[in-house]
């Protein structure tokens, strides 16, 4: 086991944070079916559970507008709005999500949570947030060097906070970085390089207190990300697994004691009805054989991984049906893995 985690995954079952349900009790009691629980981010519940809106609360100059569901950052405010940020910076309070930010973050933190394998929690990436958030003439602000650079330390600030409360819970508990905008800085439109970003993560995990994690669906360059300094890394299996599992690195990777979590349950009405344990199984298997003939030991393989749906999903026709059957179907395939491996 890696010297950073006091948990092993054993094949445990976890998932994203987004979930596409608008009653908080169903998508609580959704989450505790698994092996690692979360709080659920609710965006259809309210604007504000908007990952990128939640993770800026008393960001300084953001402007929150509910009724045209828009965030931005002023630029003029920001700078007046700097004075009270300094004299906050070490108040913890201030980085705490609230519960106007979430309607669940408190309900789940008062459950009786000490006796899970380890409780996850999540917050978005400063790189996907300053390529997504703008300023007032629209402009990224991860152009903006001094907001951008403010913006790594606040994100930091904010996942040491979420991480204390939850270790006071479960002293396995560790905080995922979402990263969904991650793959976009290989893009040679991308102003701000996988340099300049490397360095930048480094140093903000650097300064991470718990278990150091990032999770992303999309398909990066996969080098950059096993060189950085986390200890799990969560991908859509489902989609990018066969290829992801043929790069160096990853063998490296998991014989550190590091920690993948393959989403590998598909979310998808239309790629979910053609799935089952035994084709899930299947897909799987044929992603670790992979690994294996690249010289990893299948033990090894089965102790570092945990398994979580393929992605997040709000655009189902049927809202929460087939999430909820995936989960069902995750915690089937988990069952199953273990009975097999374990």
């Amino acid at each position: 086991m890696n010297k950073h985690l006091n948990f092993k995954a054993d094949l445990c079952t976890t998932a994203m944070g987004i979930m596409p349900h608008e009653n908080i009790d169903d998508a609580l009691n959704l989450a505790f079916t698994l092996d690692i629980p979360f709080w659920p981010q609710l965006p259809r519940l309210s604007f504000y559970e908007d990952m990128y809106v939640q993770a800026m609360e008393n960001f300084p100059g953001v402007i929150v507008d509910e009724k045209n569901t828009r965030i931005y950052i002023d630029t003029n405010k920001f700078m007046d709005d700097i004075p009270n940020y300094l004299e906050n910076e070490d108040n913890p309070s201030f980085f705490r999500l609230s519960e106007r930010y979430s309607s669940v973050y408190k309900i789940f933190l008062s459950k009786e949570i000490s006796h899970f394998a380890a409780i996850r929690g999540q917050i978005i990436s400063p790189i996907s947030l300053t390529l997504k958030i703008v300023d007032e003439n629209d402009k990224p602000i991860v152009y903006n060097d001094e907001i951008r650079s403010l913006m790594f330390s606040f994100i930091q600030k904010k996942a040491n906070s979420q991480f204390r409360e939850l270790k006071e819970k479960n002293v396995r508990a560790f905080v995922w970085l979402d990263d969904p905008g991650l793959e976009y800085i290989f893009n040679a439109m991308c102003g701000y390089d996988s340099i300049k970003a490397k360095k930048e993560l480094t140093d903000f995990f650097d300064g991470i207190e718990g278990p150091r994690c990032l999770h992303l669906c999309g398909r990066p360059d996969w080098d950059f990300l096993l060189s950085l300094n986390i200890e799990i890394l969560s991908i859509n299996a489902y989609a990018h697994g066969d290829v992801f599992a043929t790069y160096p690195n990853v063998k490296d990777f998991l014989e550190k004691g590091n920690i993948i979590s393959w989403g590998i349950v598909p979310t998808y009405f239309e790629e979910f009805y053609n799935e089952n344990v035994t084709t899930i199984t299947k897909r799987l298997e044929a992603i670790w054989k992979i690994l294996e003939k690249r010289g990893l030991d299948l033990d090894l393989i089965v102790e570092n991984s945990m398994l979580a749906p393929a992605t997040c999903n709000l655009l189902n026709p049927d809202k929460t049906t087939t999430v909820e059957k995936s989960f069902g179907l995750l915690t089937d395939l988990s069952n199953h893995l273990k009975e097999k491996y374990l």
